[in-house]
This record gives structure tokens, C-alpha cells and sequence, in this order.
């Protein structure tokens, strides 16, 4: 019972933020920019283990991987507004979230901070 309220609850939001996004992009974008993903990870992770170490560890590891996932709105919506279309706009983006991610793992690693 508690992985199907998991699943539903995870799946709600995500319609939410798509039935939202038409009525409002503000809101919609508002929406899911919060950190619910992280929220309900971090309540089910305390839920399931009550492992305060590893949540902080988690919330580290958020912290530092959400920025590099930024550069996929960006460059998604840049490439967008100079008329590419969709699908290979969300594939350039994507490829270049992925260098991001690459690129901070070297940073961090070179900095002395493990994720």
C-alpha cells in the first residue's frame, strides 16, 4: 500500500504541473520548480529508514546536481525561440545537461567534494 500511495502521489504532481502549465506557464513553472521530487524522496527516504546521515547526504548530492540540470531549460528554451523544433531542441538539451553533469562530477571531485 505505501509504494502505490508513492506512485500516485509522484504521478499527481507531475499532472498537476502539465494541467497547470496550460491554464498558467507561470504557474505551471512555479509548480515544478519546486523541489517536490527531492521533498517526497527525502520524506520516504526519512519514512522508510529514518537515516538522518543519509538524508543529509541526499540533500547534498541535490543541491550540487540541480545545477547543472538548469542548463536543460535554458538552452531548451533558447533554442526554441530561434525556431528549432521541438524534439531535436529537447535532444540538444538534453546532450548539453549531460555535459554539465559531466563537467561539475570533475569539478566537485577536484575540489574535494564527493556527491
Amino acid at each position: 500500500m505505501y509504494i502505490l500511495i508513492k506512485y500516485l502521489l509522484s504521478a499527481a504532481i507531475v499532472v498537476g504541473v502539465s494541467e497547470l502549465a496550460k491554464r498558467s506557464s507561470a504557474l505551471g513553472g512555479l509548480l515544478a520548480s519546486l523541489p517536490l521530487t527531492s521533498y517526497l524522496a527525502i520524506l520516504w527516504l526519512y519514512g522508510e529508514t529514518g537515516d538522518t546521515q543519509r538524508i543529509a547526504a541526499l540533500a547534498q548530492s541535490i543541491f550540487w546536481l540541480v545545477l547543472p540540470s538548469l542548463s536543460l531549460f535554458i538552452v531548451l528554451a533558447w533554442l526554441l525561440r530561434r525556431g528549432m523544433t521541438f524534439f531535436p531542441s529537447l535532444a540538444i538539451a538534453t546532450l548539453v545537461m549531460f555535459a554539465a553533469y559531466g563537467l561539475m562530477a570533475v569539478g566537485l571531485r577536484q575540489l574535494g567534494v564527493s556527491i
